[in-house]
C-alpha cells in the first residue's frame, strides 16, 4: 500500500530537512526514511533529470542498445534505470549508498547486479574499462556525494565509453556546480576524455523555495554533461 501524496510544500519541507544532518550517517538515515516516499515526492516536484539525461545518453547510441552495459552511479529507486529501459537499455549495474533506496531499486527488475557503495568515500565496486556507459543522475550537488568520486567514474568507464552526469544550478548549488566544472575541465585537458554535450535546462524540477527559484519561475534549473573516454591510440599505449 502506497503512503499518501504529500503536496509541494510537504516535499519542500522534507528535502529542507536533508540538509539538516550534517554526518555521513545522518544523510544515510535520511535516505534510508525518504526510500518509501521518494518517487511520489519527486512526481509533485516534477523532477525531470532522469528522463533528460536518459534521453542524452540514448542518443550516442542509436543501434545495440540492448547489448551496452550501463552503470547506475547513485541509482536510488531505479528512476534512470526505468527512462533507459523505455530507450532500449537492457543491462543494468546500480550502486547506491542507502540500503533501502536499493531494495526498492531491485523491487523493479531491471538491474543485473544491484551493490551498496558509500560513493566519493570508498573505490566503486566494480572493475576498471569494464562499462559501456556510466550514468550519475541528481546526486552531484552539495551536500550529497562529494566530487571526489569522479575519478571513479572514469575509471570504470571503458574506453570509447560514455560518461552522463547531472547537476542543478540554484542558488546554493552554484559553488559545487562550478567545482564540478574545473573537474570535468581538467579530464578535457588530460586528452583522454572528450566533452561530447552539455545540455542546460530551465524547468529541472520545482525549486524547494523561493530564494533557490529562477527569476520568475517555479522552478530551478539544471545541465545535462555527457563525456566520451577516448580510446588509446597505440603511441599513445606505448
Amino acid at each position: 500500500m502506497e503512503p499518501p501524496r504529500r503536496n509541494l510544500a510537504e516535499v519542500q519541507k522534507v528535502i529542507t530537512s536533508a540538509h539538516q544532518g550534517t554526518t555521513l550517517e545522518e544523510k544515510l538515515q535520511f535516505y534510508d526514511r525518504w526510500a518509501f516516499e521518494y518517487e511520489q515526492d519527486v512526481d509533485v516536484l516534477e523532477y525531470r533529470a532522469p528522463r533528460l539525461a536518459a534521453e542524452c545518453l540514448a542518443s550516442v547510441f542509436p543501434a545495440d542498445r540492448d547489448s551496452q552495459t550501463i552503470l547506475d552511479v547513485a541509482c536510488g529507486t531505479g528512476l534512470v534505470a526505468v527512462e533507459l529501459y523505455r530507450h532500449g537499455f537492457r543491462i543494468f549495474h546500480g550502486v547506491d549508498g542507502s540500503e533501502q533506496m536499493l531494495q526498492h531499486a531491485e523491487q523493479k527488475r531491471l538491474y543485473q547486479e544491484l551493490k551498496q557503495n558509500i560513493l566519493g568515500h570508498e573505490p566503486l565496486a566494480a572493475p576498471t574499462d569494464w562499462f559501456d556507459a556510466v550514468i550519475i543522475v541528481g546526486a552531484l550537488s552539495v551536500g550529497q556525494v562529494p566530487l571526489s568520486v569522479i575519478p571513479e567514474l572514469c575509471r570504470v568507464t571503458k574506453p570509447g565509453g560514455f560518461l552522463c552526469l547531472t547537476t542543478r544550478t540554484n542558488h546554493s548549488n552554484l559553488q559545487y556546480k562550478s567545482e564540478l566544472q574545473e573537474r570535468l575541465q581538467d579530464l578535457e585537458s588530460t586528452e583522454l576524455w572528450e566533452r561530447v554535450t552539455v545540455l542546460d535546462v530551465k524547468e529541472w524540477e520545482k525549486a524547494t523555495s523561493m530564494e533557490e527559484a529562477s527569476p520568475g519561475s517555479d522552478f530551478i534549473s539544471g545541465t545535462v554533461y555527457l563525456y566520451r573516454k577516448k580510446v588509446a591510440s597505440a603511441s599513445t599505449q606505448g
